[in-house]
């Protein structure tokens, strides 16, 4: 199984599937600004395709200020200003990956493009109201996603920040995949573990052990 048409292709004809874009679609035609934009809602699978896949980042839902959600988790689009919890994650990485440099922009497209899923938990949101479609579905779907990673592929790296992310850990073999847990990089959070959990030096190194090319962090 290479393609998330085969691994998901099924779940996105159920009917709650179709509730849950009929939802999104009756807020945008109301006149409500939903991010991402429609076409960047499944941008993480198009980017990066499910055979594809080594390292999945989990995040919560997108960022629902103007102009940053593109549908990669924790990443901004290139000329917006790097949100507070990614610029933790820079530093974690420059203190993790010796010769990392940190950027000055938040876009994390060749993270994806080598093999992150950078995948929400929750899709899309309101305009400028944190977790406003969390009661939407959406995770009935992304457990699905899961699910199918977990148990169609072997040797993945999943890093669950924060207990949001933590709790679909239960779907996961450990026995198949290495599981890196930490606090959120929020600036609420970060301090309490994040920084200082080496999980992008420890993605690699399992990578290395088990034959596949490690992750360039560098953006």
């Amino acid at each position: 199984m290479q393609t998330w048409h085969e691994a998901i292709g099924a779940e996105k004809e159920k009917a709650y599937f179709q509730t849950i874009l009929e939802k999104v679609r009756h807020e945008r035609q109301a006149g409500i600004t939903v991010y991402p934009p429609e076409r960047d809602v499944f941008n993480a699978f198009r980017t990066t395709e499910f055979g594809n896949v080594k390292v999945v980042i989990l995040g919560q839902d997108p960022y629902h200020g103007a102009g940053q959600a593109h549908g990669l988790a924790f990443s901004v689009q290139p000329e917006i200003a790097v949100p507070p919890s990614l610029v933790n994650i820079y530093k974690e990485l420059a203190t993790d990956i010796e010769g990392f440099q940190i950027p000055q922009h938040g876009y994390l497209q060749h993270w994806a493009e080598q093999g992150v899923l950078l995948l929400n938990t929750v899709l899309t949101v309101r305009a400028g109201s944190a977790h406003s479609h969390a009661t939407f579905g959406w995770e009935a779907f992304t457990d699905e996603v899961i699910r199918q990673l977990d148990k169609e592929r072997e040797h993945l790296v999943f890093m669950l920040w924060g207990s949001h992310a933590q709790k679909k850990g239960a779907f996961i073999d450990r026995n198949r995949h290495l599981v890196l847990t930490a606090p959120h990089p929020s600036p609420l959070s970060a301090y309490r573990g994040f920084f200082g959990c080496k999980h992008f030096s420890q993605a690699n190194a399992y990578l290395q052990a088990h034959g596949l090319e490690p992750i360039d962090w560098q953006v």
